[in-house]
């Protein structure tokens, strides 16, 4: 009896000291874990906030893409699919094709730094693309917000700038007496307001009434300075990706009053836009301009030295030249200007191997997309925007040179994101 003494019990507070640790230490825990996942959300926010803040180059955005490219994936706040891994697959081709393309430029080190620019982007896009699979709706929301603030920053920068609000604003914020806002080419400015804008309906779409009068007033702010950017393309952009998004909204709407609203909003959207043009139309430099800008071509259009002359020498360059001329060389030794034609620019930037990819890229995002539509999930309402916006801008793409647009690779990892993520994927 007396060696069962020996063996004395151990206490409780002895024997099981983790719980009482783990339960002191856990909502500490969670607290850092959702401060830090919080602080980089806000990072995420501010990136698009400054997209389109683009007086030099590099822009403040590419800082941030370049910090987030590291950030998002050690902070575990992407998800990567087969489908991704083959997305980085293909533009990693498409990258070597262009490397290989400037080994015969005369301007080597241009041609490689603009190469080197595409890879950055391809690479920013498949990070985002895994950022937007990791949690659709929550991580679109804060893509979209910060790029809808990014939006009314340009486009009021370029009314104050068109009407001459501020003294020396006119010069800042116009190019060749055409809004550009914080943009360096009116002709980028314009195609950039085009997803906010889709945005701002889809809150109309989805709010009660008293709370739409916000993003009213940001449509019109967004139509008013397309208007004013004198941008065909950004024009017709803005026209296909309204009805894109209209005519899907339309068809996968539950119920009839569902479809009645959805008439109703993007019907008040292209109201909107005509009576933003009407308006603008009182002011006779605007009407002017307007008029002139409306014309399907233009002098400098036609012609052996015009755009389409240039598009005939580019056809003739690609033929003779599969592995490519190099980029920035087409407008430096064969021509006074660039292709204005994404497809064309690519074959004689990157070669057979690197324009084709590109197109396939172009393709298979708008296939992967279509079948998207066919399955109901959470973040639909959101990808309908991406998608509209994508579809429209990957058109425009037949009049001007896009390869190097940010919104443009946005608005494709979007898609391929929302692709990607699962249906019951859970919100961290």
């Amino acid at each position: 009896m007396r060696a069962t003494t020996l063996i004395r019990p151990i206490p409780t507070a002895a024997r099981f000291p983790a719980p009482a640790a783990r339960a002191t230490q856990a909502p500490q825990e969670t607290r850092s874990n959702g401060l830090i996942y919080t602080l980089i959300l806000a990072a995420v926010w501010l990136a698009f906030a400054l997209s389109s803040i683009v007086f030099t180059e590099p822009a403040p955005v590419d800082v941030m893409f370049m910090g987030l490219i590291v950030l998002l994936p050690a902070a575990g706040l992407i998800t990567v699919t087969r489908g991704l891994a083959g997305y980085l697959a293909l533009w990693s081709i498409a990258a070597a094709g262009g490397f290989l393309a400037s080994t015969a430029s005369r301007d080597l080190a241009a041609s490689t730094i603009f190469t080197v620019v595409s890879l950055y982007l391809y690479i920013a896009s498949f990070i985002l693309a895994g950022f937007v699979a990791k949690s659709p709706v929550r991580h679109m929301e804060v893509m979209l917000s910060g790029w809808t603030f990014a939006a009314v920053v340009a486009s009021a920068c370029a009314l104050i700038g068109y009407f001459q609000l501020i003294p020396g604003a006119f010069e800042l914020f116009t190019k060749f007496s055409r809004a550009s806002g914080t943009f360096k080419d009116p002709n980028v400015f314009g195609p950039f307001l085009v997803a906010p804008f889709l945005y701002a309906l889809h809150l109309i779409l989805h709010r009660p009434w008293h709370r739409a009068l916000i993003p009213l007033a940001i449509a019109a702010l967004l139509a008013m300075a397309t208007l004013l950017s004198f941008s065909r393309g950004a024009w017709a952009n803005l026209i296909l990706a309204l009805a894109v998004y209209g005519a899907l909204a339309y068809v996968l709407a539950h119920n009839q009053a569902q479809r009645a609203k959805i008439v109703g909003i993007v019907s008040a959207g292209a109201v909107l836009v005509a009576l933003v043009t009407l308006v603008a139309l009182q002011n006779d430099k605007i009407a002017s301009f307007l008029q002139d800008r409306a014309s399907l071509t233009q002098s400098y259009d036609v012609g052996p030295a015009g755009r389409f002359g240039g598009q005939e020498k580019a056809t003739r360059l690609l033929l003779d030249n599969p592995l490519g001329i190099g980029a920035g060389q087409f407008a430096q030794r064969h021509h006074h200007e660039e292709v204005h034609n994404v497809y064309l620019s690519m074959m004689l930037n990157a070669g057979w191997l690197g324009g084709l990819t590109y197109a396939m890229m172009v393709i298979l995002t708008l296939a992967v997309g279509a079948n998207h539509l066919t399955q109901p999930n959470a973040a639909r309402p959101l990808f309908l925007i991406a998608y509209a916006a994508f579809v429209a801008t990957a058109l425009e793409g037949i009049i001007i040179d896009s390869d190097h647009w940010r919104s443009f690779y946005v608005l494709m990892a979007m898609v391929w994101g929302l692709a990607a993520s699962p249906s019951h994927a859970s919100e961290p």
